[in-house]
């Protein structure tokens, strides 16, 4: 499904959000997080990926997500077009992830209600 211009595809347990398809990873890094609603998330961890790495020409987000049951396993980064240090921005993607303000933040605007509990 497309909405303000991004693509939110489910395919069981994976749920991938990226602006074209289909998703490419020329870089990527991953994280785990606790059972929260995955397509809050991925539009949390997008926005704060764009507003980063916006600055790196030809950079486009994509996020996948998959859900198990220990919880959910993160997968950041994107297409880039051009040149670009893959390793370090990898790195930089990572980093972002594991960041205690963000993790909060996304996590607070993600989390289960009661009632899905």
């Amino acid at each position: 499904m497309r909405r303000n211009g991004w693509y939110t595809q489910r395919d069981g347990a994976v749920l991938t959000h990226a602006r074209q398809i289909p998703a490419r990873f020329d870089l990527s890094a991953d994280a785990r997080f606790p059972h929260l609603r995955r397509e809050r998330l991925a539009q949390q961890i997008r926005q704060d990926m764009w507003r980063r790495f916006q600055d790196h020409r030809g950079f486009s987000p994509v996020v996948e997500i998959t859900r198990d049951r220990d919880g959910l396993m993160v997968r950041a980064g994107g297409r880039i077009a051009g040149r670009a240090n893959i390793a370090k921005l990898s790195a930089e993607i990572e980093a972002m992830l594991y960041e205690p303000e963000l993790r909060s933040r996304w996590m607070r605007s993600a989390r289960l209600s009661e009632v899905a509990l």
